[in-house]
């Protein structure tokens, strides 16, 4: 029995030994979170054998004591969304970095609330007698939703070892010590997703006057299409949005043009973002954003006319461009005269959130001659127009593209994450619009 029990000592090494150091932290949140750098202390706890013998597999256990710093006051986090995984250092008899990883198991985190991570673990062959030095190292913290988001962590100071393995030749039998335990700073950032950047408006372009600035200027027959003519094209403003998003308030200026096809007593609207938002700061998936607009009416007829775009007909990568898809919808007039085009509240819907974006004053894009139709827009249900832009959906993010990427980034998702989240909705829009 006595053999037996040497054997598995041997296979199973020696008893378990915890220790916990903390040393100062930064973390990097993720891009499209708007946050800055996190300076904080992590306290970790490391599980290991006292001892053991070379050839020996140990496994080791790294504990988060203290989360460097708390969820940020961005979003709640789900329950079972929060993956950590990390790099823990051996040093001594062998040398070597052992992958660690929890399981993405977490309670719900609210915001401003301690950040609560996994237990994570890593297995070392020992190949050289000696003492083994366990040092932990740079971990990063992923949220996977709304949208997926790293938050990556680093020391910096030199970390003191947690814990020590003492290896023997053959299954010695002398005891592991455990590393001292420093004592440091700040706390370490939690990942948000999250998360949008949020983009200060840069310098507005100058809107280019179209060939057509109003559609109904040069006719006045009925339907708002006399004289045969039926495409009008109207003329680029910029709207300055103010943006309610799962972060906070944004504020963005977007160039848009509304421009309109007869049809019929009818007009088919086409509302453009004229310029590309930004360089997708995360992985998007397929069919998770989709856009939407409430043209408002002014003039001879009043109300709104909804207008939406498609959902990003495939998955966009980190780092590849965004722009916003045309939005499209039917104007039937619900009056006769010269009516007017304006762009009004623009909604985002991704990955489960919503960001509502209102013009901050009107600008009129394009004007009609129109003859009221049956049912038309004007007393006929529809929210009624204003300088605001009228009633909107909940939700919505906007995020226009200001030359140097300011406008609207926030991604109403959080992106609703979060998605997004951040300065402006166009940020998380879906792929390149073909014109």
């Amino acid at each position: 029995m006595l053999g037996g029990a040497g054997v598995l000592l041997g296979v199973a090494a020696g008893p378990a030994q915890a220790a916990e150091v903390s040393y100062a932290t930064e973390c990097i949140p993720p891009s499209i979170s708007g946050l800055p750098p996190v300076q904080g202390t992590t306290k970790v706890e490391i599980t290991a054998p006292a001892e053991a013998k070379v050839g020996d597999e140990v496994e080791i256990v790294w504990k988060f004591v203290q989360a460097a710093s708390k969820n940020p006051d961005i979003l709640d986090l789900e329950k079972d969304t929060v993956q950590p995984t990390g790099t823990l250092k051996a040093a001594g008899a062998q040398t070597a970095e052992v992958a660690m990883e929890g399981p993405r198991q977490n309670p719900p985190i609210p915001k401003n609330s301690d950040m609560k991570l996994s237990d994570m673990k890593g297995r070392l062959k020992l190949t050289a007698p000696g003492e083994v030095s366990l040092t932990p190292d740079a971990y990063n913290i992923n949220v996977n939703k709304p949208i997926s988001t790293d938050t990556k962590c680093s020391p910096k100071e030199t970390v003191q070892p947690a814990a020590t393995i003492k290896v023997t030749d053959g299954g010695g039998t002398s005891g592991g010590t455990t590393g001292g335990l420093p004592t440091v700073v700040p706390t370490l950032p939690t990942s948000v997703p999250t998360g949008l950047p949020t983009g200060s408006s840069s310098p507005t372009p100058t809107p280019t006057p179209s060939e057509s600035e109003t559609g109904g200027g040069s006719s006045s027959g009925t339907g708002g299409g006399g004289g045969g003519q039926t495409d009008f094209t109207g003329k680029e403003v910029q709207v300055p949005y103010e943006c309610k998003t799962p972060i906070g308030d944004k504020n963005a200026t977007s160039p848009v043009q509304i421009n309109a096809k007869k049809d019929g007593g009818s007009f088919d609207l086409t509302v453009q973002f004229k310029k590309s938002v930004m360089d997708s700061p995360a992985d998007i998936p397929k069919d998770s954003v989709k856009p939407s607009m409430e043209v408002v009416l002014g003039g001879a007829d009043t109300g709104t006319v909804h207008v939406e775009g498609p959902t990003n007909p495939e998955a966009i990568k980190a780092g590849d461009p965004i722009e916003i898809p045309d939005l499209t919808g039917t104007y039937k007039p619900g009056a006769s005269g010269e009516s007017t085009l304006s762009p009004g509240v623009l909604t985002i819907e991704a990955l489960g959130t919503t960001t509502t974006c209102t013009p901050a004053k009107t600008e009129v894009s394009l004007t009609l001659d129109t003859t009221e139709q049956a049912g038309g827009a004007s007393g006929g249900g529809s929210t009624s127009g204003g300088t605001s832009g009228g009633t909107s959906p909940d939700g919505g993010l906007a995020e226009t593209g200001a030359e140097d990427h300011g406008g609207l980034k926030a991604l109403g998702l959080v992106a609703g994450t979060v998605i997004l989240l951040g300065g402006a909705v166009l940020t998380f829009l879906p792929g390149r619009r073909v014109r």
